[in-house]
Parts: C-alpha cells; sequence; structure tokens
C-alpha cells in the first residue's frame, strides 16, 4: 500500500495516464443521431457536479500528473456560467494543454474568450456540408451557424483545430473528400470517426452504416495521397493522423473498432455526475461525487481515490456491432 500519493498515474499495464476528458454537462442543442435519442432523460441537476466540483477534480488530476484536460458534453459551452470554470482551469499549475470540444454552435460568440481564457485546441463536430443532410443527421442544428463558428475558431487564432466527423454508411461517406477539402481550404485537421456501440439507438442499425477507416482512407487517398505520421504520441487522443505534401491540414482516423488503439491508451474520463470511466467501452468506474461530497472531504482523499482507480483500467475494450450494446449510456452521457 503507497504511503505517500505519486505525481504521475501508471495503470497496471504500465501505461501512463496523462489526459482527462471532464464531462461539464449531458445537455446538448443538438440531438446527433450516432450520440443521443430524440427524447433524452437527461441527468437531474441535483447530481451533476457544480463547477467549483469540477474544478476540484481539474485540480487534483494535474496535481497528479495530467497535463491535458478536454471539456466535453454534450454541449461544453451550453452550461451556465461554464467560462467562470474555463477560465480557473487555464491558470491551473501544471495543466499544459487546455482543450475542448463542441458542436460549433456557440464558437460565433465565444471563440475570442475561449481563447483569452486558456484553451489552446478545439474540436468542432461537422459530419455533413449539406443543409439537409446535416440537419437530419444533428436533429436541431444550423449548418451556417456551424460553420460560421469554426471560421470564428480559426480568426481566433487557437494552437489546434479539428473537425470530427462520424461517418454512416448511407448517409455521409460520399462526403469525405469534400469534407477534407473544407478543411484544407482552412489549414485546420480533420478526423473521422467510426461509430461507437454506445447507448440503444432506433434511428439506423449500425452493422448497416458501419464505415470502417479502411474504407475512408482508400477514398480519401484517391484524392489527397496521404503519408501515415505513425502512432499518436505525447498527449494525443486515439486518432492516427496522415499528412499531406500539398496542404499544411493532416487527416486522422480513429478506429475503434477496425485498429483497436488501447495499447496507447493514456486518456480517462469523468462524467458530468461524477463518475470516473477508465475506459471507454467498458463499466469500469469509480464515483467521485460521493467523495466530494462527503463530510470529511479533501483534495488528499479525491487524489488517493484517483490513484487507487488505476488498477481497475481495463486492458482494452470490445466492440461488437451484431451484438446489443454493452454499453448502455449514450455518448452525451460519457462524454463526447
Amino acid at each position: 500500500m503507497k504511503s505517500t500519493l505519486p505525481n504521475t498515474l501508471i495503470d497496471q499495464f504500465q501505461r501512463r495516464v496523462t489526459y482527462l476528458r471532464l464531462s461539464v454537462t449531458d445537455r446538448c442543442d443538438f440531438r446527433c443521431v450516432y450520440c443521443m435519442a430524440e427524447d433524452m432523460e437527461f441527468v437531474p441537476k441535483a447530481e451533476v457536479l457544480s463547477l467549483e466540483e469540477l474544478y476540484q477534480i481539474a485540480r487534483a488530476f494535474t496535481e497528479l500528473g495530467v497535463g491535458k484536460i478536454r471539456l466535453t458534453g454534450g454541449e461544453p459551452l451550453i452550461r451556465n456560467n461554464v467560462m467562470s470554470l474555463i477560465k480557473r482551469m487555464g491558470e491551473l499549475p501544471g495543466l499544459d494543454q487546455l482543450a475542448i470540444t463542441t458542436n460549433g454552435s456557440q464558437l460565433q460568440r465565444l471563440a475570442p474568450e475561449l481563447k483569452a481564457s486558456g484553451v489552446q485546441r478545439v474540436n468542432i463536430s461537422l459530419d455533413s456540408l449539406n443543409p439537409r443532410k446535416f440537419r437530419h443527421l444533428t436533429r436541431h442544428g444550423n449548418l451556417d451557424q456551424v460553420i460560421a463558428g469554426i471560421d470564428a475558431a480559426v480568426a481566433a487564432g487557437f494552437k489546434g483545430i479539428k473537425i470530427n466527423a462520424v461517418v454512416l454508411k448511407g448517409r455521409n461517406e460520399g462526403e469525405v473528400v469534400e469534407l477534407v477539402k473544407f478543411a484544407r481550404q482552412r489549414e485546420i485537421d480533420i478526423a473521422f470517426i467510426e461509430e461507437m456501440p454506445l447507448g440503444l439507438i432506433d434511428d439506423h442499425d449500425r452493422v448497416l452504416t458501419f464505415c470502417s477507416s479502411n474504407e475512408l482512407q482508400d477514398i480519401i487517398a484517391a484524392s489527397f495521397p496521404l503519408h501515415p505520421e505513425g502512432d499518436p504520441q505525447g498527449f494525443s487522443g486515439p486518432a492516427r493522423f496522415y499528412s499531406m505534401t500539398d496542404s499544411a491540414s493532416r487527416v486522422g482516423f480513429i478506429s475503434p473498432h477496425s485498429n483497436n488503439f488501447c495499447h496507447l491508451c493514456n486518456r480517462v474520463r469523468v462524467t458530468v455526475e461524477g463518475r470516473l470511466l477508465l475506459c471507454l467501452g467498458n463499466e469500469h468506474s469509480i464515483d467521485l461525487r460521493e467523495i466530494l461530497r462527503g463530510d470529511d472531504y479533501s483534495l488528499e482523499k479525491l487524489k488517493w481515490a484517483i490513484v487507487n482507480a488505476m488498477d481497475i483500467k481495463p486492458e482494452r475494450h470490445y466492440f461488437d456491432n451484431s451484438e446489443a450494446p454493452q454499453i448502455v449510456r449514450f455518448m452525451n452521457m460519457t462524454g463526447g
């Protein structure tokens, strides 16, 4: 039994955890078909972590050697007073990179303030450049609003901007080259994501709509030759990136089905109700809210709980579209 808190987080497979994905809300102004049901039941507000509790978690992780925090949702930028949390987190000692994942709906308004508050990298969801198709995939989204948000982010001068596109066969796989062109025009990166079997959905059959990264890579390479950059390094997420000789933009692929990346995993997630998820595709978790709201709460106690949780981080996930989802929580509840 350790008697002194370590300054790094190491799991039982000797992977160092340096990256926290912290959800600030499960609510969203969109209802993307792969992420949520159209009629969602959200976490009761009493069970949602306060901004102070979210800050305590961020502080604990940075003091345990986590150098990157990405704020997620739902849509993080619709959380009331979320900018006050972002400003405090931007000042955390030891935090090398503060990032956010967003649907882009609020960026036209908030991009300059996010940059000034210490956010360095922004991931923006964009699955289609066709307004009707975009509306269908998001159920509520306005394409013009999102593109204006992307352009506002480019103008704000973030260190890194990446488009995320979930590709569904029969829906938007025919747009991947146009999406790459869109990213190239703005000199930003783009990543294509295989749909993950999280939550019970009735909008489509995941077996029929599954589109592998290899298929997409072949489609894109016919127009833009791709050069592999190798496995992700440092604070990077799971995307494997490819460069193009005639562009500063890179094309990435996130392949939880076809090219498992678990051996490189450096990430954990905390949901908005305070559950520390050790793996996206498993239910291994501990309840941090119980500690945060305990009569004997201390930052040290929270940090010990996080350290001890590393022992239950599993080696890998197992996704199978042909079976009923083992993980019934939707992506918005997991944290984007």
